[in-house]
């Protein structure tokens, strides 16, 4: 009896075990699991039925899987719907060492819904209840996932701070006797244009397998932007080990800039290719290689990601740049009428800018894009090209950080000397920029700057000078501007066709214009300018030479673009033919007029030239005498006459 007591006692609550086991359901642990999930996405989750499979690999099913959106968005649809997703997880691995290890993810007939709202919101990012992760600390260990396979997957991304409405479609494939790949496109509109996207992502048999490079191949169209890349990623969850050749096209780097982040002026057509990786928290572009239009361009670049700003660090170099390539950044219609590639809306910028009868880019400058992010460059061009163009090479390094510019300096060659500064440029509470910076001129090569002028000359110049201005454009800058610039002669000769033409020496200037030797020493240039107010007037302007006087002064409307000087040639011995008749310069930047004055207007002319600017004055002598000219002449002259 005793016995049999006991039995009962004993098999009562195994036989309850063994019933509870029969008819346990895995659906139970539901509620639990929602919870969890619930508070770990700070969203609701919601599972239909739940299944487990248990063993040293225990395989789990969620059916009816729904990732409700966060607060402030509608129910439906969720940000995810999946009617079944599994995974496989290695429990004996786990026991062993705690590693997690997935070897199979499956979701079947997955559909995300991806928002992004012109208020800031979206429904994609995650708060998971501690620090956001960066990019790199994301990317590193973490599960260890096998097999990744997808049937039907769907997608719809409406992000309206990118101006994008796009759909994805994504599966895994098997083909018999090949790898399994990912198959993935792309339709709709990013940055209001059109946008086509492909991606085969080849084998997905393990994303975190070091011995398996994970082989990538993407085809993009956004707009006339084309972006191809291929390669392989040894790690693509931690995107590294990369592989990969990233070339890109267009008409307008502009329009890189929502696939980039990172806002950049418009430029002409380009094509660039290079070497695109990820270490250091940021995708580096090396090797790069192309041309943007009539320059060549080579180097290197890194983005790094923030949720702040990103940050844009750039050694360029060429070794030919036409300047006219890069007037976007300075608010100018970039490129020529001939630059190869242009779209019809681009020559018809052109055309307009070459109609325009302003000469200096009135573009208002947009602080929110300098904002938008900081950025580093290193630029230089061995030679530039381009007709008249009196520079030979140049070299920039440049700041921006918060909006704020900073060029550190900007510097072009001249024949064996230098035209550089430095400016720094800071955004002001009502959009415009203030400017302030100093410009320098060492032993400028007058022959250069002749030349250019299609003229001839030796000798050299050198100067300085400085700006403080508040405006929304260059135009604006200059247009209201403060400031000044002095410049000395060292020494040389001056093509006597420019002497010759304002003494009116008929003659010579014919003779200097068919190529025949004719040349002047130049004893002393000075001109010293004062901007006050976008007034740019001369406060002295002398050319001394072996035969002749020159002297001028006059003004420049910076804002209005006019000109009005006089200069007048004085002969050191009487000359049959010379006229000390005033030349007049007048008109637009973009179309002087240089004529001779006769009559009451020359007598007025010449009398307003002959008023305080004849002579230098003496407070010149510091400038003349810490070398940026150089010139003994000039210093005695100074003394002498001042």
């Amino acid at each position: 009896m005793r016995g049999r007591r006991w039995a009962l006692g004993l098999g009562l609550p195994l036989l309850a075990i063994v019933v509870l086991v029969l008819l346990f359901r895995w659906d139970w642990l539901i509620p639990i699991v929602e919870a969890q999930a619930t508070a770990r996405l700070g969203r609701p989750v919601t599972i239909e039925h739940l299944h487990v499979k248990l063993g040293k690999v225990t395989s789990i099913t969620a059916e009816g899987l729904r990732i409700g959106n966060p607060d402030g968005f509608e129910d439906a649809p969720p940000f995810a719907a999946i009617p079944r997703a599994s995974l496989d997880f290695d429990v004996a691995g786990w026991l062993r060492d705690r590693s997690v290890a997935i070897p199979v993810v499956t979701l079947d007939q997955p559909v995300f819904e991806v928002i992004g709202r012109a208020d800031g919101k979206d429904n994609y990012t995650f708060d998971f209840g501690g620090p956001r992760e960066t990019v790199a600390e994301a990317a590193t260990p973490g599960p260890k996932i096998g097999a990744l396979r997808i049937t039907g997957g769907q997608a719809h991304v409406a992000i309206a701070k990118l101006r994008a409405d796009f759909r994805i479609e994504a599966a895994t494939e098997d083909p018999a006797g090949e790898p399994a790949r990912i198959v993935a496109k792309a339709r709709g509109t990013y940055a209001a244009q059109p946008i086509t996207a492909d991606l085969r992502g080849g084998a997905i048999l393990n994303l975190r397998d070091d011995e398996t490079p994970w082989p990538v191949q993407l085809t993009l169209a956004n707009g006339p932007t084309r972006v191809s890349l291929q390669g392989t990623l040894q790690d693509p969850v931690a995107l590294k080990g990369a592989d990969l050749r990233l070339d890109f096209a267009g008409p307008d780097m502009a329009l890189l800039a929502p696939l980039v982040g990172v806002a950049i002026p418009a430029t002409p057509p380009y094509r660039v290719t290079g070497k695109l990786d990820y270490g250091e928290g940021a995708f580096r572009f090396t090797d790069v290689d192309g041309r943007l239009g009539r320059s060549d361009i080579a180097g290197r670049f890194s983005i790094t990601p923030s949720r702040e700003r990103p940050v844009l660090d750039a050694d360029v170099s060429s070794k030919r740049v036409d300047l006219a390539d890069l007037g976007g950044f300075i608010g100018g219609t970039p490129g020529r009428a001939n630059t190869p590639g242009q779209t019809a809306q681009q020559r018809q910028a052109l055309a307009r800018a070459v109609a325009s009868p302003r000469l200096l880019p009135t573009s208002p400058i947009s602080v929110p894009r300098l904002r938008a992010a900081d950025i580093h460059l290193r630029y230089s061009a061995a030679s530039i090209i381009g007709q008249g163009m009196p520079f030979d090479s140049m070299q920039v390094t440049l700041d921006i950080e918060d909006g704020t510019i900073r060029l550190h300096p900007v510097q072009f060659g001249i024949g064996q000397g230098r035209l550089g500064g430095e400016f720094l440029l800071t955004p002001q509470e009502n959009g415009a920029l203030r400017a302030k910076g100093e410009l320098e001129l060492r032993r400028v090569d007058i022959s250069r700057l002749m030349q250019a002028a299609g003229a001839g000359g030796a000798g050299s110049l050198g100067g300085v000078g400085r700006i403080d201005a508040v405006g929304k454009s260059l135009s604006d800058m200059l247009g209201h501007g403060d400031g000044e610039l002095t410049l000395v002669t060292v020494g040389g000769e001056l093509s006597s066709l420019l002497v010759d033409l304002s003494g009116l020496q008929f003659g010579n200037a014919l003779l200097s214009a068919l190529g025949i030797p004719a040349r002047t020493k130049i004893e002393c240039l000075i001109g010293d300018f004062a901007l006050r107010r976008g007034q740019l007037t001369t406060r002295s302007l002398l050319l001394d030479t072996e035969n002749y006087v020159v002297n001028g002064g006059g003004s420049a409307d910076m804002a209005r673009e006019v000109l009005d000087w006089r200069l007048r040639t004085s002969s050191k011995r009487f000359s049959v033919g010379s006229l000390p008749t005033p030349i007049a310069i007048t008109g637009s930047f973009k179309n002087p007029s240089i004529l001779p004055e006769v009559g009451e207007l020359a007598a007025r002319g010449g009398a307003a030239v002959g008023l305080g600017v004849l002579f230098p004055p003496l407070a010149l002598l510091p400038t003349i005498q810490l070398g940026v000219g150089e010139n003994s002449d000039c210093e005695q002259l100074t003394r002498r006459r001042g």
